[in-house]
């Protein structure tokens, strides 16, 4: 198994830190433009920990060169179910240099999105080391 699949799974944020890279971009599902760096990609990553229940990986897909990694995953936010993919790709030192998240259906993006906005003021102040 992953070990970022493992540590999601397991709810080790700390984990899952560890195997970004400094310079790692996020592309959000419901945000245009992608946030770049370890910290706010961490800070992201918590809020989402908070936001998603029941998350469980369905699928992994991987490149044979193990650079690239799909995560086919399903969760709820609130009420609605979410379909989803986690797309990340390494760089030559195993880190997560980019990490695009895709969500479906449009309610259940726009679930997330609502629920990833009230945790926005915590992820900023985790973001800033506060």
């Amino acid at each position: 198994m992953n070990p970022f699949r493992k540590a999601v799974e397991d709810g080790d944020h700390e984990a899952v830190v560890a195997l970004l890279a400094e310079d790692v971009v996020f592309t959000s599902p419901v945000v245009f433009k992608p946030y770049a760096g370890k910290a706010i990609t961490a800070a992201i990553l918590g809020g989402v920990q908070r936001v998603f229940e029941d998350l469980r990986y369905v699928r992994e897909i991987a490149n044979p060169d193990g650079r690239d990694l799909a995560l086919v995953f399903e969760a709820r936010v609130g009420d609605r179910q979410i379909q989803g993919c986690d797309l990340l790709h390494f760089d030559e030192d195993g880190r997560i240099d980019d990490l695009t998240v895709m969500v479906r259906p449009l309610s259940g993006a726009q679930a997330l999105q609502q629920a990833m906005a009230v945790q926005f003021e915590s992820i900023e102040r985790e973001a800033a080391g506060a």
